[in-house]
Formats: C-alpha cells, structure tokens, sequence
C-alpha cells in the first residue's frame, strides 16, 4: 500500500458536459450553488458553462451523473446546500459528516434533472495554489 504525502486536485478533468431537458431550470440551480462556492457561471446561446462543468439542452439527456464540487470548509457546504435547495434542488443528504474518511464534510442535492450534486470538504488543508490558470499561447 502506498502512503500518500500530497495529492492533487483538477489535474484529471478536462470538463464534464450535462445534457439536460430543461437548461433554464439547470441554469438557476446551478448559478445559485455555484455562487456559494465563488465559481462564476458563464451564458452562451443554448448552455451555459462554470470552470470544468458545461451544460447544455438537448436530447438524448445524460442520464443520471454525481458531481462532488470542492468546498473551502463546513459552513460552505451548509450555504451550498441551503442555496441549492432554495434554486429547486431536492435534498439528497444533509450537510454532515460522513464515514468515507476522517474530516469529510458534505451535502446533497439532486438537480432539477436528477443528478446527485455534492458539495465537500475533506477538513483543514493548505492548496499551493486557488486554482490552476490556463491561457492561450499567442
């Protein structure tokens, strides 16, 4: 078994698109949980888009999918939680502990087309950096 000493966040993920019935709906729930986390959300002409999380209308939709967004501690996860489920979500875990490992702190809530969106911290930790920063080479 290997001990881990450091580990690394958004370096797997390039983006995950949803495709979903109803984009106004999906847009007020996620533009009111993303704001919470401090993540912007962007419009475009048929979807709208928030750092790795695309999402757009049409059909066939996605199906079911978990996304875990990052959460910098608990109070975070419980206004993530709270926002979301004023923006139309349904609760699918209240904020609170669970028994994944020590430290983990998270909420649920299904979005309007079903998908169990989770918002999580893994307890105190210090990130070399807020996020990672791309930009076009010209």
């Amino acid at each position: 078994m290997v001990e881990l000493r450091e580990w690394h966040r958004g370096r797997l993920i390039d983006h995950i698109q949803l495709v979903v019935k109803d984009l106004e709906a999906c847009r007020r729930f996620y533009g009111a949980a993303l704001e919470v986390l401090g993540v912007p959300v962007v419009d475009g002409e048929g979807y709208f888009f928030a750092d790795e999380l695309f999402v757009s209308a049409g059909e066939p939709t996605t199906g079911r999918a978990h996304l875990a967004f990052q959460a910098p501690d608990e109070e975070t996860v419980r206004r993530f939680h709270a926002a979301a489920l004023n923006a139309g979500g349904r609760d699918n875990g209240a904020p609170g502990l669970r028994d994944y490992h020590p430290g983990y702190y998270a909420a649920f809530v299904l979005d309007p087309e079903g998908n169990n969106i989770e918002a999580v911290t893994h307890g105190p930790a210090r990130r070399s950096a807020p996020s990672v920063v791309m930009t076009d080479e010209t």
